[in-house]
């Protein structure tokens, strides 16, 4: 039985690259095939790893070219990558990691992340919704091509599995998938975070400085609470212009190693988390610090956290309802009047584990291996095959 393990690209720090490190301890003889490897700039644990990059990784290391040459090259380049020679392809992706070359009788495990979010919720792309007439002509005939290759090559996976529930109708809309699809939430690493005993006054912010993750807009809500500091952890596209509009209330941090990351999320007050995620891993991480999160209550922290109503004690976090300044300055002033128990947040991240979650992507594969070749023995045997679902 040859695993192998593929995910789009590993240039950057993110839940979905941790997802593709957790199938890498549930098979860790699996290499990993991705479009590009930057290993200074994604998690130093993929250094223990097998990686195999196609000729495009080769060439382009940066997460910003990645971006720049994705198409055509980079979709050229997964198209090229040869895994036919392995019995489960096991994938973690939302884009070019299902363009690969597999073995018609290959047993197939897609776990999306989000069908691509370009192609599929073009609209929330400003360089698609600003673009001039010219220009817009031309990028819905691109997409055009790319939605039809996407469900196409997304035909060939036998079971899906997703994040959140928040994913799986938009899965089923896009694929049309075979199977019932499966949802497996990621897991957040314990063991890498700890609970501080004093905390201190700062509120934390981790992510990446792109238009949906809403780094500007608390950006100007700290702006207009001078008096409360406001760290914000990352980098993005958007950097040079988000840390223009912040006011000296505001530190930037990037590049910490995992010990300082550590530090931040453990001192801090409390955890930032503005943007509309299917999932998101952070808010785990601010728990498995014991520290309470503020939230744009929508999408996947509604299956992750435990909102306040009336007892903070038995509460993860505090939900905003709109992604205004209005509405978070409101859900700051009221986290201020608010006592959280972090040893009540600390146990609650750890039900998401790591270790839970690798056990059950393990079964899962193993389950439906077991499955599909006991059903190809009873086709050869000229019994009739039944459809076994784990």
């Amino acid at each position: 039985m040859k695993v192998a393990i593929v995910h789009d690209n590993l240039v950057c720090k993110g839940g979905a690259e941790q997802v593709t490190l957790s199938f890498h301890q549930a098979f860790p003889d699996a290499p990993v095939y991705t479009l590009s490897y930057d290993r200074k700039n994604t998690y130093p644990e993929f250094q223990e790893c097998d990686v195999r990059t196609s000729w495009f990784g080769r060439v382009f290391k940066s997460e910003k070219n990645c971006k720049r040459f994705y198409f055509p090259l980079g979709i050229m380049a997964m198209q090229q990558l040869d895994l036919r020679s392995f019995d489960i392809v096991l994938q973690s992706t939302t884009h070019c990691a299902k363009y690969i070359k597999t073995n018609p009788d290959a047993l197939i495990i897609t776990y999306c992340h989000n069908p691509f979010r370009l192609v599929w919720s073009s609209e929330s792309y400003e360089k698609v919704t600003n673009a001039g007439a010219i220009k817009k002509a031309l990028y819905n005939r691109v997409l055009s091509y790319l939605r039809e290759y996407d469900r196409g090559s997304a035909q060939k996976t036998s079971w899906f599995i997703t994040n959140s529930r928040e994913v799986l109708p938009r899965i089923e809309a896009a694929y049309s998938p075979k199977n019932e699809v499966s949802i497996i939430n990621p897991s957040v690493k314990c063991k890498n975070f700890y609970v501080s005993n004093k905390p201190g006054e700062y509120y934390l912010i981790v992510s990446r400085f792109e238009s949906y993750k809403k780094v500007d807009m608390v950006i100007e809500a700290f702006n207009q609470m001078p008096d409360k500091h406001l760290v914000v952890v990352g980098k993005g596209s958007r950097e040079a212009e988000i840390k223009k509009m912040a006011n000296e209330n505001t530190t930037f941090l990037s590049g910490l190693s995992a010990d300082d990351l550590a530090k931040v999320y453990a001192n801090c007050k409390a955890f930032i988390f503005p943007q509309l995620e299917d999932y998101g891993i952070t808010p785990l991480e601010a728990n498995a610090s014991g520290r309470p999160v503020i939230a744009y209550g929508r999408g996947g922290v509604t299956e992750t956290m435990v909102p306040y109503t009336n007892d903070a004690q038995k509460a993860t976090a505090v939900f905003f309802e709109e992604q205004t300044t209005e509405s978070l300055t409101k859900a700051v002033n009221l986290f201020e009047t608010l006592e959280f128990n972090s040893s009540f947040i600390r146990a609650h991240a750890e039900s998401f584990d790591e270790g839970a979650f690798v056990q059950k992507i393990k079964s899962f594969v193993l389950n439906k291996y077991k499955n599909a070749e006991s059903s190809k023995a009873d086709v050869i045997n000229g019994v009739p095959s039944k459809t076994v679902i784990a």
